[in-house]
């Protein structure tokens, strides 16, 4: 497996598993010894960045991860999250909470669950308004210092956020969705990271499985898929947006390549810092998308895409706007 930098120190394998969909958000939870031998494969495959959430469940998420690493914990990098108001027994409020006080208090829990001594990547999952960054970078700095947590990051940050948690206590990682898909952070967040040195970490790589050329407008969801509600996902926005998948298709069929390793490696292509973390529970697609780290996309490949693309204009937007603030994506 190839490897990537986040930062100035953080080795990992150039794509990482996104392990939320195992327990959340994509219909209803997969059998949890599964999930386990899924993980594990993914290691014995040259993948060492998990990524997870105690939003993800909540807390099942982090206990699944946990327990699948744990006799492998010291040859991986575990990233969590902090940020949601979230009890201790799992129930959700309306907001956020990056409370000095809270952040320690979901660490020490994380910790638990996640059967480890300190957590490698931590993000706080969205920006809290009501709290300083500056606050809560001091306060990530602080559990740095007492080896709890080894290295800062942000999700859906903005670029001043970005420079005002830098300054405090450097940002190794940044994530945010970024694929074919949705392109937003080229408008201002690729350079800052680049200008600070900072790793990019795209969730949603393939689309929320839109690029990989499976779904089209009748594709039916389980009822409790956050998809269901997403505008870019309603049946006539998937009718126009397969454009899009063709586009990708056409760069994959010459090169005997499925439209989710063409997409995973467009993105590896952007930048030597970016490591996609697509998600999965079938073995079958973990192997069909570590495809995407041997392909190589030459110049005309990419410009051929690009073109294509400024043409075309994709329906729907990607979420509902309350999802970005009260859900843990």
């Amino acid at each position: 497996m190839k490897t990537r930098k986040l930062g100035d120190t953080l080795e990992v394998s150039a794509l990482g598993l996104g392990c939320m969909s195992m327990t959340s958000a994509y219909g209803p939870a997969s059998d949890k010894a599964e999930m386990i031998r899924l993980i594990r494969a993914a290691h014995d495959r040259g993948l060492t960045l998990f990524d997870t959430a105690e939003a993800y469940g909540p807390f099942l998420n982090e206990e699944l991860v946990g327990e699948a690493l744990a006799p492998i914990r010291d040859q991986v990098v575990i990233a969590t999250k902090f940020g949601f108001d979230i009890s201790p027994t799992g129930e959700r409020g309306l907001g956020l909470d990056s409370r000095p006080k809270h952040i320690r208090e979901v660490v020490e829990a994380a910790l638990r669950r996640l059967k480890t001594d300190r957590i490698d990547i931590l993000y706080q999952h969205r920006v809290d308004p009501a709290v300083p960054i500056e606050d809560v970078a001091g306060t990530v700095k602080a559990l740095i210092a007492e080896g709890k947590v080894k290295h800062f990051g942000l999700s859906e940050a903005g670029v001043e956020t970005i420079r005002r948690a830098h300054a405090v206590q450097p940002v190794t990682a940044v994530q945010s969705e970024y694929s074919l898909f949705y392109r937003g952070p080229e408008a201002g967040t690729l350079a800052v990271l680049e200008e600070l040195g900072i790793g990019f970490v795209p969730f949603s790589p393939l689309g929320a499985g839109f690029l990989t050329g499976k779904i089209d407008e009748t594709t039916t969801f389980d009822p409790s898929d956050f998809r269901n509600i997403v505008p870019r996902f309603s049946a006539e926005a998937r009718k126009a947006n397969m454009a899009l998948v063709n586009i990708v298709k056409t760069v994959a069929v010459p090169k005997g390549a499925t439209p989710a390793q063409v997409a995973l490696a467009w993105l590896l292509a952007q930048k030597p810092w970016i490591v996609p973390i697509p998600r999965t529970t079938k073995l079958h697609r973990l192997e069909e998308n570590l495809g995407a780290v041997d392909l190589v996309l030459t110049p005309d490949d990419l410009r051929t895409i690009d073109e294509a693309l400024s043409k075309l204009k994709l329906e729907g937007e990607r979420l509902p706007e309350a999802f970005l603030e009260t859900t843990g994506r």
